[in-house]
């Protein structure tokens, strides 16, 4: 087992980005009691003083009493109050030099007690000023690329107009741009930028989200607790009927290098802080046993987080525990019912429990999404023709038009859910989350798993004599004619169990993908990317999957778009050969499309490309450093093969001439 790794270790990000590992808070101080600093001074003065007569002393005292009392008298209105959004048990408060919970151990004392810092984590500020519009209660936490993300409380009432703005220290102000709204603990959220001044403090504090500008303040004044870090944080959370599973970033640093689960804790704030062991810790998904629901307050939000036990910590959070889901109820026969009324009440829940068996949908598809409204239309039309009922899309903060092509489809009558996923990358945990939402909903029994610039095919569908086995036959209204429809299903196990015998029954088809180049395009190509990229590398590439819901291992575990199945249950995965099943993955598009990609990398274990490391790692683009500058050959380059394929494919099936020339279905213009 190799020894737990610290977040600072081999870190892309500058010494400044992390906690000042010398700042230790050795004051205790109380919240909402604007005297600590002037009783803590009092008793330092008095110590200082305790032999110089009486009379002076007492001069002195009385002088500092009166001058506290009107720099209070003055300052009321400006004050800076930290509440609670808990309503906790007064527990001690004391943090390590990390901003982490150091949890005190006292061998005499019956339990050990968590000392507050969730209360430092989840608190929400609110500011009274003459000189604010209006302020409000968040937890704002630090992404790369001094980005600034804040969560606002649930429930705040916020105005769809006015001028929002990140109000740093020493009255630095950035402007503040709506996020959108987290899905399961209803906070909206803002991003704004950190500012160069506000950087170089010691000392990085959260900012204040508000309205209107602030004149002739000095912010410093007001106890701000420091900015959680991206890089090391629980940032969700999620509850089954068996579970909880909470989602941790910084935990494991390396693919492949867990630690084992006896080394955590989840740790639930409830009085003195109530721990359960974890029984699963895989990536950023780690899972354990619900608390005791007799313990649970009422109408309360409860913080959790996940303790490290080596290390004594216990990781900043910003997540909030959903207690255990109510099983659905059974309907059961009562002993006075006729036979007739016993056997309907039978019938009945017979068939409730076919229907909750039954997910409503047999075939979705999922990804994880961002600024992707130019391509997005494509993806679904096409993917929609071939057997995809319910799209799920994970939106990882998009800013361009992506809600409003959603909106559009919608309209035309295509089902697509999307979540905010507004994490940076952690494309592998919001996968293993689509798996534990599908279940709860009920609404997928296979989910395809692959990216926009993805489609699925088979290379048979090009054949027109229709017995290539990988068509859905379905009777037209002459019954001798067979109308041949490619479907995706059409390659999953018959629900007959014919492919179930062999060798486990199968909970994974996975195909290789193609390559493809930027095919001489210098811009994104109005008729789609099956239409423009043409061109692409020899050698077939990783594989992409399809995925039986309820075959995905406990533990969540998934690598570019592959899960680990339940072998114990009798699950393996199935590979489709090039001609069965492919993957066009058109990758190198355009030049003004791909260097789009430098901004972000989704999955949590790919180096970004802007970091000058890992240069020969297989998630590179060969010949392209680390910076996005244009080689002079970029158009042509990856072109090894001429493959048009699903070219002609889409074009037959979507393709139709108007006025206004050939166009495809998903043409907008």
């Amino acid at each position: 087992m190799k020894p737990y790794s610290s977040p600072l270790d081999n870190s892309p990000y500058p010494s400044s980005y992390y906690y000042n590992s010398n700042s230790i808070f050795n004051t205790v101080f109380s919240i909402n009691n604007s005297t600590t600093t002037t009783t803590t001074f009092i008793n330092s003065s008095f110590e200082t003083m305790r032999r110089r007569p009486r009379t002076t002393l007492l001069i002195f005292l009385l002088a500092i009493l009166a001058f506290a009392a009107y720099s209070l008298l003055l300052s009321r209105d400006a004050v800076s109050h930290w509440q609670p959004d808990f309503d906790f048990d007064d527990l001690p408060r004391k943090l390590n030099a990390k901003n982490h919970v150091s949890v005190t151990t006292d061998a005499n004392a019956k339990k050990n007690h968590i000392v507050n810092e969730f209360q430092h984590q989840h608190q929400s500020r609110r500011v009274s000023s003459i000189n604010f519009k209006q302020s409000f209660s968040t937890v704002s936490v630090l992404l790369p690329d001094w980005e600034i993300l804040l969560l606002v409380s649930p429930n705040t009432p916020l105005s769809s107009s006015g001028e929002f703005n990140c109000l740093f220290q020493n009255n630095i102000m950035s402007p503040a741009r709506f996020s959108g709204v987290l899905p399961f603990t209803n906070r909206t959220t803002f991003k704004c930028d950190m500012p160069e001044p506000a950087r170089r403090r010691k000392r990085l504090a959260q900012p204040m989200l508000v309205t209107g500008r602030s004149e002739n303040e000095n912010h410093d004044q007001y106890p701000a607790p420091e900015l959680l870090r991206w890089n090391f944080l629980v940032y969700e959370s999620f509850s089954t009927e068996d579970d909880v599973v909470l989602f941790a970033k910084g935990v494991t640093h390396r693919q492949g290098y867990d630690l084992p689960p006896k080394e955590f804790n989840c740790v639930f704030q409830i009085g003195n802080g109530i721990r359960t062991a974890v029984t699963s810790s895989v990536q950023e998904v780690f899972r354990c046993h619900h608390p005791d629901p007799s313990i649970l307050r009422s109408n309360s939000r409860i913080g959790v987080s996940l303790e490290i036990i080596q290390k004594n910590l216990v990781v900043p959070s910003v997540a909030y525990y959903s207690p255990r889901p109510k099983p659905r109820p059974n309907l059961k026969p009562k002993q006075n019912d006729s036979p007739f009324a016993l056997q309907m009440v039978r019938s009945k829940a017979h068939l409730q429990a076919h229907i909750e068996a039954q997910p409503k949908y047999f075939l979705c598809a999922c990804t994880m999404v961002y600024n992707v409204a130019k391509f997005l239309r494509e993806w679904v039309v096409y993917h929609s023709k071939i057997g995809v009922e319910n799209f799920l899309l994970y939106d990882n903060g998009s800013d361009d038009d992506f809600h409003g092509i959603i909106k559009e489809l919608r309209e035309e009558g295509y089902n697509i859910s999307t979540l905010l996923w507004i994490w940076p990358k952690t494309q592998e945990a919001g996968f293993s989350h689509s798996i534990l939402y599908s279940k709860s909903k009920g609404l997928c029994t296979w989910t395809v798993y692959v990216d926009v610039d993805e489609f699925m095919y088979s290379p048979s569908w090009g054949n027109n004599d229709g017995n290539n086995g990988n068509g859905s036959q379905i009777e037209g209204e002459n019954e001798n004619e067979l109308e041949v429809l490619p479907s995706l299903k059409s390659m999953l196990p018959r629900e007959d169990g014919k492919y179930y015998n062999r060798g486990g029954k199968i909970g994974q088809v996975s195909m290789m993908c193609l390559e493809y180049g930027p095919s001489g395009q210098r811009q994104h190509p109005v008729q789609g990317v099956t239409q423009g990229y043409t061109c692409r590398r020899k050698v077939e590439q990783r594989h992409k999957s399809i995925v039986l819901v309820e075959a995905v291992d406990k533990s969540l575990w998934n690598v570019i778009h592959h899960f680990q199945v339940n072998q114990g249950e009798g699950f393996r995965s199935k590979q489709l050969g090039p001609e069965e099943g492919l993957v066009n993955h058109y990758k190198y598009q355009a030049w003004d499309e791909f260097k789009n990609k430098f901004r972000r990398r989704v999955s949590a274990y790919v180096v970004d490309w802007r970091q000058n490391v890992n240069l020969n790692s297989q998630d590179r683009t060969p010949g392209l450093g680390f910076e996005a500058v244009e080689p002079k050959d970029w158009t042509q380059r990856f072109c090894e093969v001429k493959d048009e394929r699903l070219k002609m494919l889409t074009r037959e099936w979507f393709g139709s001439f108007t006025p206004n020339g050939y166009r495809m279905a998903w043409q907008t213009r």
